[in-house]
């Protein structure tokens, strides 16, 4: 049986060629318009599932079990599709993003269960699953909760009457700015790019700052300062800690004798 990896990786260049690359923008309207009657959604969710011959091909899987898999996967592909398009707001990002995570789940799934050396106990006790746990922990913490403390401590610096105004529209996008923005840093910061990181600052000045120190109103170019200069040295910190805790589990590992 093929090992986890290649099979995981085999099954999402799959669901990537046909979910973006192989599906025409009219079978998505078609999905839209005419929800479970609609032979797009039949058409797209049988090309999904029949997919998976190429990998059965590759890896040389059991022919009994590559049916099922494909039957499962045209079953739910076709389910969470319809789900999405009858959804008021489906072709917003939020339910694309969960509409992505289930069809990935599904696949995460069935390769588990067809790969080899691969069990729940053993992932359990695998030696790297608290370092994927404290890094999980590290991306959810500068994203949202941080967010919560960038907002309380700029509380304290009130904005003139002008700069109140312009700030709703700062808040509005800064927050997505801010998510992007940490996400990066942290991802740099644990990989050691550290000039990524330089990099991704001085982006950030150019294209923030450069308008508002064409404008007269202090209060707002220092209230967007703080909250940038706070996104930095947060997320810094999240990610020095969380590469310091990864090393010292390494190295406590590579000590270790039973």
């Amino acid at each position: 049986m093929p090992d986890f990896i290649g099979l995981i990786a085999s099954f999402l260049l799959i669901h990537v060629i046909f979910d973006f690359y192989l599906q025409p923008k009219s079978w998505v309207i078609a999905k839209r318009t005419h929800k479970y009657r609609s032979w797009a959604l039949y058409i797209h969710s049988l090309l999904h599932g029949a997919g998976l011959i190429f990998p059965a091909l590759i890896f040389g899987i059991d022919w009994t079990l590559i049916i099922y898999a494909i039957a499962l996967v045209t079953t739910t592909h076709f389910a969470i599709d319809l789900w999405k398009v009858v959804m008021p707001k489906g072709d917003s990002f939020s339910y694309f993003l969960i509409d992505q995570v289930l069809h990935i789940l599904v696949l995460v799934c069935i390769a588990f269960f067809l790969s080899d050396g691969v069990s729940v106990a053993a992932l359990v006790q695998s030696k790297n699953l608290d370092n994927v746990m404290l890094v999980s922990f590290a991306y959810l913490l500068i994203l949202k909760p941080t967010s919560i403390v960038i907002g309380s401590i700029l509380k304290k610096y009130p904005l003139s009457s002008q700069g109140s105004t312009q700030a709703n529209g700062l808040i509005a996008g800064g927050e997505l700015i801010g998510y992007l923005e940490r996400t990066l840093i942290l991802t740099f910061t644990l990989t050691g790019s550290y000039t990524a990181v330089g990099f991704v600052i001085a982006a950030k000045s150019i294209f923030r700052f450069g308008e508002l120190n064409k404008s007269d109103d202090r209060s707002m170019t220092e209230y967007v300062l703080i909250g940038s200069l706070l996104s930095v040295v947060i997320t810094t910190i999240v990610g020095t800690l969380t590469t310091l805790l990864c090393l010292n589990s390494f190295s406590s590992l590579s000590f270790y004798k039973p």
